[in-house]
């Protein structure tokens, strides 16, 4: 296959050097004649291939430790008897390697030959024929001919194929089936397995085991009838624990493992680098193509977030790009009890703006807004914010990212003088003691679940404060140290805990708060932390964790060596959010974690660009890089940049709009890539707003939730269609690359710039660079940042910019940004959301591996296998008292709403706590949540909402109203002939 790969250099090599890189002094050795030198410890195999000489080989591969089973990479060593394997042998100083005698080349041959008298030889037909390592091996050693005649095999369906010809007629009956032969597994939607293709050389089972951390496949047998299975002998690979990653199908060298995809279309010819556009952990993918077809996506191995990794959702689940709900015209209509009518680009964005305009000339310059999105590019959301700025003349621009993870914002900002976590993903590596609230890594962040996992196999201890027992605290291979089952709504009085242990008894890190923290601070804070209130005796009743593993945890934490720790959705989207955050960072600050590898305080962002959207000024307070729109200084540079003025007033929030919209005074929205009636809380409030508006402008790629409100519908581009950047949990700023022309005409970035033009502006850029070239001149952290720079590093972490032109790993090295580390107290103040007698359950909620966020894209592939609608997780004993059993239809009612979903019994839940769900609109789950939220940024309380659960004989007359007016809304007029 003929790659054409961005960034193009020497450094960006995707040759397989079948073994792992090592680190170590230089080592000097001499192989086929050739002088080579090499770090301590690596393989004679990466040192040949870092001399540009090859070794045949099938079961190495440098994603993996070596194995030496497959005895292909055989080769002479001087001084040394026999042939050892060169994947399995180190190099050391001297050492004399040949590589090619007719020795090793006799053996090899031979090997090769077993191998292939065990496979079927149709090569023409299979789909791997092209892409096939067995296939290119036998190439290599040069054998064209075998000398085994047909025997027992695996590979022959029927007995009549396992004799040779002279007595296949005498001794075997027609049809009589093989008992060696295993059919093709096809139960994996993505994937087959092949069992008559498998040479057994260990590489997919080594892949789920020291890539992956499942361990869902083993090999059963021995000898000749030794084979790859998935879980028991009644397990195929869709009911195995298989989380379908795709590492044992990259790691395959033969068609036994083979997407799908590969076999109906063919082998891709062409390749493109972009970056994935789901989670926040920003992994990168060669997209691979034949002509503008995309075969599969393929993790490249140099992406410095996902160092060739992948989950099921980025590695399979684009398939939603070419569904047939996605809307490829736009549409208007003038009211939305009306169909949608299709029209073309000028009439709709020429109907769009003058109705935006005729709303601010009859209810003034602020009565619209937009709403920016975390799955857009950089480049995108930097338009967006500034056309509310720029073209409507106000700062009513909001994101789902506040929505998430805003708090994340505030509460680092406040103490450590950013707004971003501190680490780049290789730091885990370092890691001696993890710290993971609110977070469950293996289902929201799984690659980067994965590299925690193979540090936790390797010793680190691991601390999960958590209200389920989420699989990091017991799955294969791994178990937490301490698991914090919290009462929901009360992680501000742990972590409170927590540092009330390490400040009383002697475990603070005082020399670092000396030199690196403001003294007096952290002199109120102790006084304050070291109070008795805040001890975990005191604390266990309200928190639910027993003050004898909570002081465990905290010993551990404080002396254990380098701490990390990671937080997710389950610490900022509460009302007292910020509080955690900055609770957070004083147990680091505490414990002088922070400034170095191994150590931080890292949050795990939701989506792919939640990190970029903040970055970009998505906050109607905020300028880009995170600078408030009251300073003159500030507003100067954008003023000078756009040509117009800065309204210095912070705009509306999302709720606010909302409030204001039901009030009368806001009118107009435009929002691109997001979903709110689905994903933000409240669902009915969120209705009666857009239904108050007079001009909804949905710029997406299906008709969501929210498009039932709206006026104008705008299609949308997939990141497969788009040239861009994304930022991801780590700072890293990824280039995005057009795989294939946009389906509808115009990528995002586009069509945000013909609505701006047709409400009167005079934008003109002409490509997504000319746009990171204006977000680069105006703010600080992205001074560095070029698409050429991004080219020939591959990414940079921001910031980045004179003074670290290469970006920046690790934040905070020889000083806070805000120059001391500021110690905050903070006070514990519960929730206004209250249990009682008619509400006696606590409600959170959270993600699952399959599905993504509102499951817009996820619920338009095949990932529905495993997960088709939102169920209700509850405790046996609080389903046994209530009358549940597992599968039941039940009710689930809060103070705002009730909707109806199935009942899953589950100890993973504490008792009194109840999870679900949020990715199917059937279920409408925030018809539930409350209007609550953190006091400092106005982040929605998902994660604590008071309800009753009881049985129910299936949706409720809500559901059904509600299905009722999404499909009367998404109606669409048949095309004039």
């Amino acid at each position: 296959m003929k790659d054409f790969i961005i960034p193009n250099d020497k450094s960006f090599d995707d040759k397989d050097m079948g073994t792992p890189a090592r680190t170590g002094k230089p080592v000097h050795l001499t192989i086929d004649g050739a002088e080579v030198t090499v770090p301590a410890g690596t393989s004679v195999m990466r040192a040949a291939a870092e001399a540009g000489l090859d070794i045949p080989k099938l079961c190495a591969t440098d994603s993996l430790e070596a194995f030496g089973s497959c005895r292909l990479c055989v080769v002479e060593i001087e001084g040394r008897r026999g042939t050892p394997a060169s994947c399995t042998t180190p190099v050391h100083d001297g050492m004399v390697v040949h590589t090619q005698s007719e020795k090793v080349r006799k053996i090899r041959k031979g090997v090769m030959e077993l191998y292939i008298s065990d496979h079927p030889l149709d090569c023409l037909t299979c789909s791997a024929n092209g892409d096939c390592e067995l296939q290119d091996m036998a190439g290599a050693v040069g054998l064209r001919d075998m000398r085994y005649e047909t025997g027992e095999n695996h590979y022959a369906p029927s007995l009549a194929g396992m004799l040779s010809k002279s007595d296949r007629r005498a001794q075997a009956p027609e049809g009589e089936a093989n008992p060696q032969y295993l059919p093709c597994d096809e139960s994996n939607p993505y994937f087959t397995y092949d069992p008559s293709k498998c040479i057994v050389c260990n590489r997919c089972v080594r892949a789920c085991e020291e890539v992956q951390g499942t361990f869902a496949l083993t090999i059963e047998g021995r000898g000749f009838d030794s084979r790859v299975s998935a879980g028991t002998g009644l397990d195929d690979f869709l009911s195995s624990d298989c989380v379908s990653c795709g590492a044992c199908v990259q790691a395959c060298p033969t068609a036994t493992l083979q997407e799908k995809s590969v076999a109906e279309m063919g082998t891709p010819t062409r390749s493109v680098v972009t970056t994935c556009a789901y989670c926040g952990v920003g992994c990168s993918f060669k997209a691979e193509l034949q002509g503008d077809q995309l075969v599969r996506m393929v993790p490249w191995k140099h992406g410095k977030a996902n160092r060739g990794h992948s989950c099921v959702k980025g590695r399979f689940a684009y398939g939603y790009a070419d569904h047939p709900d996605r809307i490829l015209s736009p549409m208007i209509r003038d009211s939305i009890d009306e169909p949608w009518r299709e029209v073309g680009w000028k009439e709709a964005l020429s109907f769009a703006a003058g109705k935006m305009r005729g709303l601010q000339e009859k209810y003034g310059q602020k009565s619209i807004g937009v709403i920016t999105s975390s799955r857009c590019t950089n480049e995108e959301t930097y338009l967006v914010q500034k056309l509310a700025r720029a073209v409507f003349g106000n700062n009513n621009t909001d994101t789902c990212a506040r929505v998430c993870h805003s708090p994340t914002g505030y509460g680092l900002g406040q103490t450590f003088g950013t707004s971003a976590g501190t680490q780049d993903f290789d730091s885990v590596e370092q890691t001696d003691v993890i710290i993971v609230i609110g977070a469950n890594p293996t289902d929201a962040h799984p690659v980067f679940g994965s590299r925690m996992k193979k540090r936790l196999r390797e010793g680190a201890k691991l601390i999960v404060i958590d209200p389920r027992k989420i699989d990091l605290v017991k799955s294969a291979h791994i178990a937490a140290n301490h698991h914090l089952p919290l009462r929901p709504g009360t992680n501000v009085a742990v972590v409170s805990a927590l540092a009330h242990v390490i400040v009383t008894e002697g475990l603070a890190d005082e020399a670092y708060i000396r030199e690196r923290c403001d003294w007096d601070e952290y002199l109120a804070y102790a006084e304050f932390i070291s109070e008795d209130r805040h001890s975990p005796e005191e604390t266990q009743a309200l928190t639910g964790v027993p003050a004898e593993e909570l002081r465990a945890a905290a010993r551990t934490f404080a002396t254990g060596g380098n701490g990390a720790i990671y937080y997710g959705l389950g610490v900022t989207e509460h009302s007292q959010g910020s509080t955690t955050v900055m609770g957070i960072a004083n147990l680091a600050m505490l414990t002088g974690n922070v400034g170095r590898p191994g150590v931080g305080v890292n949050p795990l962002r939701g989506q792919n660009n939640v990190q970029g959207s903040c970055d970009m000024g998505s906050f109607p307070h905020e300028l880009p890089g995170y600078r408030h729109v009251k300073g003159q200084e500030v507003r100067d540079i954008f003023q000078k940049t756009w040509g117009v003025e800065i309204d210095p007033e912070p705009g509306l929030r999302i709720p606010n709009m909302l409030d204001a919209a039901v009030d009368g005074t806001f009118k107009g929205l435009y929002c691109q890539g997001e979903d709110i009636l689905q994903s933000d809380p409240d669902t009915k409030h969120v209705s009666a707003g857009l239904a108050a508006m007079e001009c909804v402008i949905v710029h997406d790629l299906f008709l969501n939730e929210t498009a039932n409100y709206a006026h104008v519908f705008l299609p949308g581009s997939t990141f497969l269609e788009k040239d861009g950047t994304f930022t991801n949990a780590e700072r890293r700023i990824n280039r995005v690359r057009e795989v294939m022309a946009p389906k509808a005409d115009y990528a995002d970035w586009e069509v945000t710039q013909l609505l701006a033009n047709a409400m009167g502006a005079n934008w003109s850029y002409s490509h997504p660079s000319e746009i990171m070239a204006e977000i680069a001149m105006t703010t600080p952290s992205f001074a560095g940042v070029t698409y050429d720079v991004l080219e020939e590093k591959g990414s940079v972490q921001w910031p980045c910019n004179e003074e670290h032109p290469d970006g920046t790993p690790l934040m905070h090295v020889d000083g806070f940004v805000r120059g001391k580390g500021r110690f905050i107290v903070t006070e514990y103040v519960a929730t206004e959301e209250k249990t009682g007698p008619r509400f006696p359950l606590l409600l959170t909620t959270g993600r699952i591996l399959s599905q993504y966020n509102v499951g817009a894209q996820t619920r338009r592939t095949d990932n529905s296998i495993w997960h088709d609608e939102d169920v209700l997780e509850i405790h046996p004993h609080d389903a046994e008292v209530r009358g549940l059993t597992d599968g039941q239809w039940v009710r689930l009612a809060s103070r705002s709403g009730e909707t109806s979903l199935r009942a899953k019994v589950s100890d993973r839940m504490s008792p009194g706590v109840v999870y679900t769900t949020f990715h199917h609109p059937d279920t409408q789950a925030n018809v539930i949540t409350t209007d609550f939220s953190d006091w400092a940024t106005n982040c929605p309380e998902y994660k604590v909402t008071a309800v009753q659960v009881s049985l129910s004989n299936g949706p409720t007359d809500w559901q059904e109203e509600y299905n009722a007016q999404a499909e009367r809304s998404r109606r669409i007029l048949p095309a004039a002939e």
